[in-house]
């Protein structure tokens, strides 16, 4: 079946690195790869106006980028189709970016190039397979080179923009208060006793009985930070355990909702088995979140609104080059769409 597709889509994702044609060993990636050969529509993968994309070409992109986002693992059948039109879509937005890269005359930027294909040979100057294939692997490589610089330079370029107003930035500000906001700070007191995750099970139910009668102590009113110097593995023992403030989400996320997020300022939990052995938290105090003076952030909110209009520009301009273009996909490359 051909999908004919005649129109915009923000945010549609470009692959600005080369895209070799290498295809990707573990199972998954392979089925896909055998399927794809044996469907029919011939060797165009993709027609964009009057450009083509074959099929080789989105079967290495394909098998490069499983590897790069899967590696070995195999991901289920749903995954898979989406990820093959993912890909698809990608190869799309590349060509009509480098086509917009040539009606405006953007050259590559050789010198970078020439550094690269300089590395390349550095990198296997002992190898005779790069020796005898050195011309022929060059062509190709050159090309995606060229292309990756193209790209990479009408980016930057689209994405550049005109500081703004002073106005403009604390309105952004005003807007994003999320950006500029310090998240609630929690000072913990930890009493760890270690266990080696690979240790007996012997010893993790040595560590939870000790971590019992630490904390019965503690409810007979024991000191915390005494136990914490006498009794903990942590590096803060010396401190009474004391790990100062610390952001929500650098703690484990147990830790977090299981354990901190039940407990008041000057109460401590229940013994808790972490990766690192078993602890007992106290929370001594809580910071709730504070938005930072615009005064003390404005730098930050203009690097942000610059980043957001660059950001705005570049999708706009993919937008409106698909909008511009007809493409016809042969979706017969794909998996069944899993419907949701």
């Amino acid at each position: 079946m051909i999908a004919n597709i005649n129109g915009g889509r923000n945010g549609l994702a470009t692959v600005l690195g080369c895209v070799l044609p290498l295809l990707c060993s573990f199972p998954a990636a392979h089925s896909i790869a055998q399927a794809a050969t044996s469907a029919p529509g011939g060797e165009v993968f993709a027609r964009v106006g009057e450009k083509v994309i074959t099929f080789q070409e989105y079967q290495a992109a394909l098998a490069a980028g499983m590897r790069k986002k899967f590696y070995h693992a195999r991901p289920p059948v749903d995954e898979l189709s989406k990820f093959q039109r993912e890909i698809g879509e990608q190869l799309v937005g590349r060509l009509l970016l480098l086509e917009e890269a040539k009606l405006r005359g953007i050259a590559p930027e050789r010198a970078k190039i020439d550094a690269s294909i300089a590395e390349y040979d550095q990198r296997y100057a002992a190898s005779e397979q790069w020796r005898a294939n050195r011309e022929q692997v060059l062509r190709k490589l050159i090309e995606q080179l060229e292309h990756q610089s193209v790209l990479e330079r009408l980016e930057a370029s689209v994405r550049t923009a005109e500081l703004p107003a002073e106005g403009e930035v604390r309105a952004y500000y005003e807007v994003n208060p999320g950006q500029f906001t310090e998240p609630e700070q929690l000072r913990i007191s930890l009493i760890l006793l270690k266990v080696t995750p690979s240790s007996p099970r012997a010893a993790w139910d040595e560590a939870a009985e000790e971590a019992k009668r630490l904390h019965q102590r503690l409810q007979k009113g024991a000191d915390f930070a005494e136990l914490a110097r006498t009794h903990s593995s942590d590096p803060s023992a010396e401190r009474g355990g004391d790990l100062g403030y610390v952001h929500r989400g650098m703690l484990p996320e147990l830790i977090e909702k299981q354990v901190i997020d039940s407990l008041g300022p000057g109460t401590y939990s229940a013994p808790v088995t972490l990766l690192e052995g078993v602890a007992i938290v106290r929370l001594a105090d809580r910071r709730p979140p504070q938005l930072r003076a615009y005064a003390d952030v404005a730098k930050r909110a203009e690097e942000l609104w610059l980043r957001d209009r660059g950001e705005k520009a570049w999708n706009q301009l993919i937008a409106t080059l698909r909008a511009a273009t007809v493409v016809q996909i042969d979706e017969s490359r794909f998996l069944p769409a899993v419907s949701n």
